[in-house]
């Protein structure tokens, strides 16, 4: 006798990483979106709501680097590369 895995919908929470904001922001917006029509499962939500905050904070970090580089004037009022921790 065989035993069916659960498959995993595509709002389940994983750490995999959004190529940039932009993308993570539509994935989130989507999320929302489901969350709100109230026809999702309750497992569902909560990977939905646990991948939502992953990209919520994907998408705040991200404004928080882009802020540091427009703080990042050189004296010729040009915009100087800002390397992230992770670079």
């Amino acid at each position: 006798m065989t035993t069916k895995k659960p498959s995993k919908s595509s709002a389940e929470a994983d750490s995999t990483l959004p190529q940039n904001f932009e993308q993570a922001y539509a994935e989130l917006e989507n999320i929302v979106a489901q969350m709100e029509s109230g026809q999702m499962q309750l497992e569902a939500s909560l990977n939905a709501y646990t991948r939502g905050n992953f990209l919520l904070q994907f998408c705040q970090k991200s404004l928080a680097d882009v802020e540091q580089q427009v703080q990042i004037l050189n004296d010729k009022n040009q915009l100087v590369s800002f390397k992230t921790e992770n670079d």
